[in-house]
């Protein structure tokens, strides 16, 4: 199971589910508690990762030892990445799109320097590009958002489901059929 939602319960996996699935199909049109909403996933899953991956805990053992600043923390962080993304709009669209490619290539290919340098090259391309086409890129990186949500939640709900096997598959599926969705459903929004 992913380290982001390794201690969630069914009403955590529920609650992302719901979100995931907002964000998936109407990102474009509610883009601003969209662009919240996915901010506030990354940010929540930036910090799982840091306090889990990176092992926060053996610099900050005091804090780290009660179980509320291991709930709160991830949630700061979360909330603080939401509210600027929900102020920046042109800065929120590239930061969602090269967020995604860091997250899922350290979380899949691994955290050595190697990875990182080639994952934040592609990160700020795909970022750029994102900036230039504003709108289909608003629809793609919120199913993209909204996928990697929905994607954790039904693993975690779902346990008989081999995540090994089907991760990929379910998040490039979910951000296909999003993407359709919100764009045969915005096509005359501006």
């Amino acid at each position: 199971m992913d380290a982001i939602v390794q201690g969630f319960q069914t009403p955590e996996l529920l609650i992302l589910l719901g979100l995931g699935l907002a964000v998936l199909f109407f990102g474009y049109r509610i883009k601003k508690a969209a662009f919240f909403i996915a901010w506030f996933i990354l940010g929540y899953a930036g910090v799982t990762q840091l306090l889990t991956v990176y092992e926060v805990q053996s610099i900050l053992p005091e804090a780290m030892q009660t179980q509320l600043y291991q709930i709160l923390l991830p949630v700061a962080g979360g909330l603080l990445l939401a509210l600027l993304g929900f102020s920046i709009e042109k800065l929120c669209v590239g930061g969602i799109c090269f967020a995604l490619v860091m997250f899922v290539s350290t979380q899949y290919f691994g955290n050595d320097i190697q990875t990182l340098a080639i994952a934040a090259v592609a990160g700020v391309i795909i970022a750029g590009a994102a900036v230039v086409a504003m709108k289909p890129a608003t629809i793609i990186a919120t199913a993209g958002v909204g996928a990697y949500a929905t994607t954790l939640a039904l693993l975690g709900l779902i346990t008989s489901i081999n995540q090994g096997t089907f991760y990929w598959p379910m998040l490039v599926g979910f951000t296909v059929i999003g993407s359709l969705f919100q764009y045969f459903t915005t096509k005359h929004v501006s």
